[in-house]
């Protein structure tokens, strides 16, 4: 059985219980705040690397490099990707200035990472087919005339271009590898 009480005691007791939720509440907010100012010391991730004259800031989980007025974006910075030698010389950055590029990809992270760089410099992009290959969804077929990156998966990691071509090609794990390295060549980064 419940034990009678006068009202005064109700509302006493009520009060107390609010007063203790309430102090409690104040605690977590405070301890969160605290929680998340202690934990952003140490955290900016900042570090800096050098290589061949260019300075490379990492930044939540991405390498920066500022050319100019441009700031280009990478998931790896030259030191964490094996170099890779294109068999025929590729074209530079201002080779792409201002033009259209196409891309056929298998890999949407290695064609993000390429378009992530390019965008500001390149009037568009846009998907395509190589002229001979198998074309689905209505995409435009384009040729070498064009400048044009084609990203397969393949069992060995290789860059070379044929025209306007370039095809880049590495095994699943790899192929943002080689399109970063890919960038660092068209960017000078690599020579």
């Amino acid at each position: 059985m419940r034990k009678i009480g006068s009202k005064h005691d109700e509302e006493k007791k009520h009060k107390r219980n609010q007063l203790i939720i309430g102090v409690i509440l104040i605690l977590v907010m405070f301890g969160s705040v605290f929680g998340i100012i202690v934990g952003s010391f140490g955290k900016e991730d900042n570090t800096k690397t050098e290589y061949n004259g260019f300075e490379f800031t990492k930044q939540n989980e991405r390498w920066l490099l500022n050319i100019g007025d441009f700031q280009f974006v990478f998931r790896y910075n030259p030191y964490e990707v094996e170099e890779i030698e294109a068999n025929s010389s590729l074209k530079y950055l201002n080779n792409y200035y201002n033009k259209p590029l196409y891309i056929s990809s298998e890999n949407n992270e290695a064609s993000s990472e390429i378009y992530m760089n390019l965008e500001s410099i390149i009037e568009r992009v846009q998907s395509a087919c190589l002229e001979g290959e198998k074309c689905e969804g209505g995409l435009p077929v384009k040729t070498c005339a064009s400048n044009f990156i084609i990203i397969r998966e393949g069992n060995l990691d290789s860059i070379t271009q044929k025209e306007n071509c370039v095809f880049i090609y590495g095994s699943q794990e790899n192929l943002t590898k080689v399109s970063d390295e890919f960038l660092f060549q068209i960017m000078g980064v690599r020579q």
